[in-house]
């Protein structure tokens, strides 16, 4: 690598994306939310029209779209120059890009466009699959999850804060449902790579999490 990667993987709900966005500040370094490619790539598919069965055309959407992360005060999701963060955090677009996440053949596509966000002075990748697959040979992993009640809780309170109608129970079945398939999926499954610090997030703040991490990396 010519650069330091620090990967937070883990299921959805369970902090990673604010952790991770608050450790690149702190170390300077650039920030990647993988999972923001898939979610962009299936607001892209929504917008194209593109059927979820037409691996082709998946391939087709994957290859040619562009993306951008702004990382400032606030993350903002940029796709062909187009602002999507308000779009990313739909049910409908997490339901579209679990499944088009399960694709072998997207992976394949995808998986260079994460590794061209490595540059100096280095990255924290956020994701489900970046210390086993996109970088495994890091030595700076972290597996970070929550009990599922609580991962429902927080999207739901993220959810109504943002206006947007939603659900509990609901909420909770298709996080469980999510797990299943992240977990089945043939390619890359949601599983903690060896030698990540394992962190249970249910009961912590977002604080204790970050200096979790770097006590255990980074020591001052």
């Amino acid at each position: 690598m010519s650069a330091p990667v620090l990967t937070i993987d883990g299921p959805s709900g369970a902090g990673k994306g604010t952790v991770s966005r608050l450790l690149a500040r702190k170390l300077g370094w650039h920030y990647l939310d993988s999972g923001s490619i898939y979610r962009a790539l299936a607001i892209a598919v929504q917008e194209q029209a593109v059927d979820l069965e037409n691996i082709q055309e998946l391939v087709r959407t994957a290859s040619t779209m562009a993306l951008e992360f702004d990382c400032g005060d606030a993350l903002v999701v940029r796709l062909d120059n187009q602002d999507i963060t308000a779009q990313l955090g739909l049910e409908s677009t997490g339901y579209s890009a679990s499944i088009v996440a399960a694709l072998p053949e997207i992976r394949l596509v995808l998986l260079q466009k994460q590794r061209d966000f490595l540059k100096m002075p280095g990255l924290v990748a956020d994701g489900r699959d970046m210390g086993t697959v996109v970088f495994p040979e890091t030595p700076y992993k972290v597996f970070l999850t929550a009990s599922n009640a609580k991962r429902a809780e927080r999207r739901y309170k993220q959810l109504k804060e943002k206006g947007i109608d939603a659900n509990l129970s609901s909420l909770a079945k298709e996080i469980e449902e999510r797990d299943r398939r992240d977990r089945e999926r043939i390619t890359a499954p949601l599983s903690m790579a060896s030698g990540a610090l394992f962190i249970d997030s249910s009961d912590m703040t977002i604080d204790a999490v970050i200096n979790q991490v770097l006590n255990h990396y980074f020591p001052a």
